[in-house]
């Protein structure tokens, strides 16, 4: 019984680690550049719209890949 079991388990899972980290903080990361390139050139009003994304964007991250990393 137990070897059966050993054939079912996964191996190393650190590539769907790093995928779920890249999927909560690259969007963001990515927006709040844009954000600041864009403030920077005298388009305050867009580069604050993207930096409010990028934070709705992180808190909803946060909850998702969150709870799918803690394992909850």
């Amino acid at each position: 019984m137990i070897p059966n079991l050993l054939l079912l388990e996964g191996g190393d899972y650190s590539a769907i680690v790093y995928a779920l980290l890249l999927i909560l903080l690259g969007p963001p990361i990515l927006l709040g550049i844009i954000g600041l390139v864009l403030f920077n050139k005298n388009h305050r009003k867009a580069g604050k719209i993207f930096f409010i994304i990028a934070g709705v964007y992180l808190v909803i991250g946060l909850g998702i890949c969150g709870v799918l990393l803690g394992g909850f």
